[in-house]
């Protein structure tokens, strides 16, 4: 359940206004015969609730089913996603200007998701396969060039693209030729940092996924049952209520869930790839951040609990941070994408999911999410990586290497770190 639980729906008043767009067909309704019967005598309102709740239910089990397959059907499924995504938003830009016969453009678009996936893709695994690619010759002549055939491979789309022009569509060409790459800066630039985020340690992946899961769920629940007051006008029926319940219900649910995962290992240790069986391993000794410690209470709490210290994965802190983006900018993904909707008058991205819409209505908050994810890592988590370190150094010709000791031999002896030795040596 991956995204805003609320729909928006286009009023007749908004219809009017922008009337130059050309919109979009509605997509039937799909939900499964065997629902509609089950749940014909309900109201409209409480049958979309059961519907909702269900397929909820089915997508949550599907998500702890592809995290037990383990990192490498995580990454299967985050790049199937992704194309799902780009295809969901392409369509629509294609389903209004078709009749336009716009030369090449679904052709071009495609072959940018392909050259966009080259190059992120290409760029993770020397990052993270280095040792893989510097053994197989292939592999290393594509690494050492990986960057000029990726600006190859773009500059052949854009002379395509240029070729492609019509004098009557010119700016509606260059119109297009932005949608497609806006949409790759959302959908693949975000899926690559998702990726990223899964090889600094599983628990990366499933804690901010998770938090943004909770917060939809919960930000429904509390606006269904005790909603009164609008929140913003893109989404009519989004309620303060629903927000606030929201905010909460995720800071203690990711509270909760970062502490029962910290204690185990294939969560919290990075994801590598072991050269001598050529598979994924999740195996290490954790780090401070994953070791339970004692932090004092504040004295308004401690006069409360009666507690003068508590025990804490410092992870936990950290999650604190996670669920409130979650819960506060999260929700901004979603808002975005109901513009973008109401701007070419459509309820859904898609009709993939019934109830739900499309994929893209379910990841459009964790998009963000991932961002927020990767930049939290790198600005106070993440420090120089040692063995990344040392697989540079062994690419480096000899007498670079040898350089690059001695200058690091008299750094430490100038630290006073390698008295003994010298002595020895003397």
């Amino acid at each position: 359940y991956f995204s805003s639980v609320e729909k928006d729906g286009v009023s007749d008043n908004e219809s009017k206004v922008d009337s130059g767009v050309p919109e979009v067909p509605v997509p039937p309704d799909d939900t499964p015969e065997v629902l509609n019967k089950a749940l014909s005598g309900l109201s409209s309102r409480w049958k979309n609730w059961w519907v909702r709740g269900i397929l909820t239910l089915a997508m949550i089990s599907f998500f702890f089913f592809i995290i037990y397959l383990g990192p490498m059907v995580l990454m299967m499924i985050v790049l199937c996603v992704q194309i799902k995504c780009f295809h969901e938003i392409i369509t629509i830009g294609y389903s209004v200007y078709h009749s336009y016969h716009l030369p090449w453009f679904r052709t071009l678009s495609w072959y940018f998701l392909l050259c966009v996936n080259y190059f992120f893709y290409g760029e993770t695994v020397t990052d993270y396969f280095f040792t893989l690619v510097q053994r197989e010759e292939p592999l290393r002549i594509l690494s050492k060039y990986h960057r000029f055939i990726s600006f190859a491979l773009y500059l052949t789309g854009f002379c395509m693209f240029v070729l492609s022009l019509v004098k009557k569509h010119y700016r509606l060409q260059f119109y297009m030729f932005g949608w497609t790459h806006v949409t790759l800066l959302i959908v693949v630039t975000q899926s690559h940092l998702i990726i990223h985020n899964l090889f600094e340690g599983m628990i990366w992946f499933i804690v901010p996924i998770s938090c943004v899961i909770c917060n939809d769920i919960m930000a429904y629940m509390f606006g269904f049952f005790f909603g009164r007051t609008p929140l913003i006008k893109l989404s009519p029926k989004k309620t303060w209520e629903g927000f606030i319940g929201g905010f909460f219900s995720t800071i203690v649910f990711g509270i909760m869930l970062s502490y029962v995962m910290a204690g185990y290992r294939c969560f919290v240790c990075p994801v590598e790839f072991n050269n001598d069986s050529n598979s994924f391993q999740v195996d290490c000794e954790p780090s401070d951040l994953f070791q339970l410690q004692d932090y004092a209470l504040p004295s308004v709490l401690e006069s409360v609990t009666g507690w003068t210290t508590v025990r804490l994965y410092p992870f936990q802190i950290h999650s604190i941070a996670l669920s409130t983006f979650a819960s506060i900018v999260g929700p901004f993904g979603g808002f975005f994408a109901s513009g973008f909707k109401r701007a070419f008058k459509i309820k859904d991205f898609a009709n993939t999911i019934p109830g739900h819409g499309g994929i893209m209505d379910r990841f459009d908050c964790q998009y963000l999410m991932a961002t927020f994810v990767n930049v939290y890592i790198a600005s106070f988590i993440r420090g120089p990586n040692p063995s990344k370190v040392i697989q540079q150094l062994l690419a480096l010709r000899a007498d670079q290497q040898l350089h690059i000791f001695n200058s690091l031999k008299a750094h430490l002896i100038e630290k006073g770190l390698l008295p003994a030795l010298e002595e020895a040596a003397a």
